[in-house]
């Protein structure tokens, strides 16, 4: 039997260190989605004209940039509060407050935009039980699983994740099946899919990149289970660093395999389905249905673990007194989970997927996200090549080169966020400015001296 060693927060509450290196890696897979291609698939290949597996390839070396970054940070705080905590001490209490505002935005809309997902295709398949119902089944089955602890939660991603690694195998040795047996390309080995003279444009396949680099956004949940993980200063920064490379692995693998069985796409009809399509034609209408059933398992997988990052998040920022403590930075004594956090956030998620749409959803995700992932570069800078004088050595590259390369791919990316999308987050960030006034009363007290 695995031994639990825990650590103790206000008044004896504590969470449960139990989670191992493998742990963290399936949570942060499932948070990500190993099948991410096959929603975005077809919209991708087209707007990349048909280079998506160096689409992917790109985004995967463009990420990994912002994900050794969250590595270093973890390793030098390995606490549960993530971005905030790494912002707000290796730049400052104000800082880290708006890094947090920003990523409460994110980690609410991701399971939010799953629970949504969920309920649409599951009110497709039965249309008999309205969408209502599938809303708050989702949000209550999600929210139950958190509730019952981390070690629930881990052994949900491994039976979620498990599934959604079959259909990648049964899709994997269907398309190579397909492709020895003369379908699509006719061949398994080409490097038109990286690079294809006729229809290659650096444009496109750039724009398609700034796509694809969303797949990859929930690595960084991984540094929200810090104080879940047995060893956090050893295994955090691994876990965070493995998933962004083995999700990408796998999707430059998925969309390759798909696009040599349907090299030409400009036929797809409908773009939205076109991997469900490819499935069916390799491996006939029960692959076609699984993949489908797969959608549905991955938006689950998300929500579960954005959830539960998000419930750490504002433990966080709870215990910090920057969101009232009794609520926030409450852990039960006896599951080890921020019990308050994560009704609210069911609740959130019950309320949200009944009043908005899939796609307002959609737009808004990113927004907190990369906020956040600039500010824990900036942190890597501040806090090891100024403040500690780690500049030797490889320590010009890991603190110095690597960061401010991760923040350079994700200030590009947010810039070029829809007008909407900028906007709507513009005045989630007022909102959250005018909190801080209302908490330090108009910037006279410390935070050290606040008391919620």
């Amino acid at each position: 039997m695995r031994k639990t060693s825990t650590i103790e927060t206000e008044k004896g509450e504590e969470f449960k260190r139990i989670l191992s290196l493998w742990d963290l890696i399936w949570f942060g897979l499932a948070f990500i989605g190993p099948t991410a291609p096959y929603a975005m698939f077809g919209i991708a290949t087209v707007k990349s004209e048909g280079h998506l597996p160096l689409v992917y390839l790109m985004a995967m070396v463009a990420m990994s940039f912002t994900a050794v970054s969250y590595g270093q940070m973890a390793r030098a705080f390995p606490e549960a509060g993530s971005t905030y905590t790494y912002s707000s001490k290796a730049l400052s209490p104000v800082i880290g407050f708006f890094a947090g505002w920003g990523m409460i935005l994110d980690y609410i809309l991701i399971p939010l935009l799953s629970v949504i997902f969920v309920s649409l295709t599951l009110n497709k398949i039965l249309p008999q039980l309205p969408y209502f119902v599938w809303v708050l089944s989702s949000a209550a089955a999600i929210t139950g699983i958190n509730l019952r602890g981390i070690r629930v939660t881990s052994r949900a991603n491994y039976v979620l994740n498990a599934i959604m690694g079959a259909s990648l195998v049964w899709f994997i040795l269907m398309a190579i099946r397909a492709l020895l047996a003369g379908t699509g390309a006719g061949a398994l080995l080409s490097f038109k899919p990286f690079y294809n003279p006729p229809t290659f444009d650096f444009n496109e396949v750039m724009g398609a990149t700034s796509i694809a680099v969303l797949s990859y956004i929930g690595f960084d949940g991984v540094t929200t289970l810090s104080e879940d993980a047995k060893d956090p200063k050893r295994d955090i920064w691994r876990a965070t660093v493995l998933v962004c490379f083995m999700a990408g692995g796998l999707f430059v693998l998925q969309s390759y395999l798909a696009q040599m069985v349907w090299p030409d796409y400009t036929t797809f009809e409908p773009v939205e389905t076109a991997f469900m399509d490819i499935g069916r034609l390799v491996g006939g209408q029960s692959l076609f249905y699984f993949i489908s059933f797969v959608l549905v398992v991955g938006g689950f997988a998300s929500a579960i673990t954005g959830q539960a990052s998000a419930s750490r998040l504002l433990a966080g920022m709870g215990r910090d007194r920057l969101l009232p403590y009794r609520i926030f930075g409450h852990i039960h004594p006896k599951l080890g989970t921020p019990v308050h956090s994560i009704l609210l956030m069911g609740v959130l998620q019950l309320a949200g997927a009944v009043v908005l749409q899939f796609a307002e959803v959609a737009e808004l995700v990113n927004f907190g996200a990369f906020i956040g992932f600039m500010l824990v570069n900036v942190s890597v800078i501040s806090h090891y090549f100024f403040k500690l004088g780690n500049r030797g050595g490889t320590h010009i590259a890991l603190h110095l080169l690597l960061p401010l390369s991760g923040f350079s791919v994700c200030l590009f990316i947010w810039i070029h966020l829809s007008a909407f999308t900028l906007k709507v987050g513009a005045a989630w960030m007022i909102l959250g400015f005018l909190y801080l006034v209302y908490l330090t009363r108009g910037f006279t007290r410390r935070f050290a001296d606040l008391k919620l």
